[in-house]
């Protein structure tokens, strides 16, 4: 009560304590406060007295307090019976002090250091009951970061209509209905809606593989689920219709991309030291996220990485794992892996466009439909064209000799698909051309239209 509320002054100012926590404080406040309006009533009985309207009292920190006269009515105050002592000569002016002025100035500086002086003991005082009570401080503090932590966390469970989860020892983790609370909130603002997954994983298939589309969701739902369990481990209620939660020892994630530049570490190598801390430290009691291991480098080599870390993940690690990628073959590891399950985000195509679902599905993707989320992203037609044309080579080469790259060397830049719209006739185009529309009847109009559109059918066949 004795602090003031507003920005704290310099200690040596004063300031700090509050006004009416000390009445003798207060007077001596007033007084020095006022000490402009003491100063100018002063002046103003000066002036009277000697008949000088331009006599000033002013202040600096060589004379303090003086009283100044323009240098023609200087001799007026230096007669000796005037109450006036002169103390300085200027060019233009005369500097005089007076017993009423010394008194006015004393009162006011003893009244501002004696308030000074009464606020440090206040201060003081009040530092020595801190001390003393600083253990029932620091107990009201902690229970009151508590009160608030449980206060956030419930009023968002009930803005986001979450659930109690139920906590088990055994390592499982059962959610129904699981939502990322942050994109939840995103979408809301937009007017769409999240859609719900759900994740089971226990023994018998504790490491989930997933793959699916770029954007389709595959990181969103990875992250959600350890946002839950880490809810669920903090005591709060969590984003989901019902969740079954097995303690963790640790949560480990290693999702994102980015580069260390700093320590000259490349987006590579902070993916590898971070998939080498989980492999190192977590076991069968951790849960862990892997998001496209092994992307940062070549395809065989990425490949060979991630299929790798899965095995250990699997065999040596034995922990709860939801590991999402684009690689396809390491679907095969099903065949070997008894704990693992795969997943997928679903997608559709529908006219020649990407459609993404968000849900989970079981069983292997078919595809990652790469071209389709470029296209879906705005680039350029002629560029997604090429890209079939290149994919359609590696694809072929891959078939007739397994390698990768084969069947790219006959495949000069934009080449084959210039030359085959060069080539390739359009009967629809010469169709249209030899329309005569202005000798069309209505109904000779329609059977032209009908033409075109069995001409177009054709074509795209």
């Amino acid at each position: 009560r004795a602090l003031v509320p507003s920005p704290p002054t310099e200690r040596s100012q004063g300031g700090f304590i509050a006004a009416d926590y000390d009445h003798a404080l207060d007077s001596l406040r007033e007084t020095s406060g006022n000490a402009r309006k003491a100063i100018a009533a002063l002046e103003a009985r000066y002036r009277d007295e000697t008949g000088t309207p331009s006599l000033k009292i002013k202040h600096n920190k060589v004379l303090g307090y003086f009283i100044e006269v323009p240098a023609k009515h200087g001799d007026k105050l230096m007669a000796a019976d005037s109450g006036f002592t002169h103390r300085q000569t200027m060019a233009g002016a005369v500097r005089f002090n007076s017993i009423g002025l010394h008194e006015e100035a004393t009162r006011i500086a003893e009244a501002g250091a004696h308030a000074v002086a009464a606020e440090e003991a206040h201060f003081e005082t009040l530092v020595g009951e801190v001390i003393e009570a600083r253990k029932a401080i620091a107990a009201t503090a902690a229970a009151l970061a508590r009160i608030d932590v449980a206060a956030a966390l419930a009023e968002r469970a009930v803005e986001g209509d979450w659930s109690r989860p139920e906590m088990r020892d055994e390592p499982c983790l059962e959610i129904v209905g699981g939502r990322h609370p942050v994109v939840e909130a995103a979408l809301a603002r937009s007017g769409e809606r999240f859609v719900a997954n759900d994740c089971t994983l226990a023994q018998a298939n504790r490491l989930w593989l997933i793959g699916g589309p770029n954007m389709g969701g595959k990181s969103t739902f990875l992250r959600q689920n350890a946002l839950i369990l880490m809810l669920a481990q903090a005591g709060s209620y969590v984003p989901a219709n019902s969740a079954r939660v097995g303690l963790a020892d640790r949560l480990f994630s290693r999702v994102g991309a980015s580069d260390n530049l700093a320590r000259g570490r490349s987006t590579f190598m902070v993916e590898m030291v971070e998939t080498a801390a989980i492999l190192s430290q977590a076991t069968e009691r951790s849960f862990v996220i892997l998001d496209e291991v092994g992307r940062g480098t070549s395809t065989y080599d990425g490949m060979a990485l991630a299929w790798a870390v899965v095995e250990a993940v699997h065999e040596q690690l034995q922990s709860r794992c939801l590991f999402a990628t684009h690689y396809h073959e390491l679907s095969r590891l099903a065949e070997t892996c008894d704990a693992l399950s795969l997943h997928h985000v679903r997608a559709r195509e529908w006219k020649g466009d990407l459609v993404l679902l968000h849900e989970l599905a079981t069983g292997a993707a078919d595809r990652s439909y790469g071209l389709s989320v470029a296209k879906l992203a705005g680039v350029p037609a002629p560029v997604i064209k090429r890209a079939k044309a290149v994919l359609d080579k590696l694809e072929k080469g891959r078939e007739q000799t397994g390698g990768l790259g084969a069947g790219l060397g006959d495949l000069p830049l934009f080449a084959v698909t210039a030359q085959a719209e060069e080539a390739r006739p359009d009967p629809l185009r010469e169709a249209i051309e030899q329309i005569d529309v202005d000798a069309l009847s209505p109904r000779e109009a329609l059977d032209t239209l009908y033409a075109l559109q069995t001409t177009a059918r054709e074509t795209d066949a």
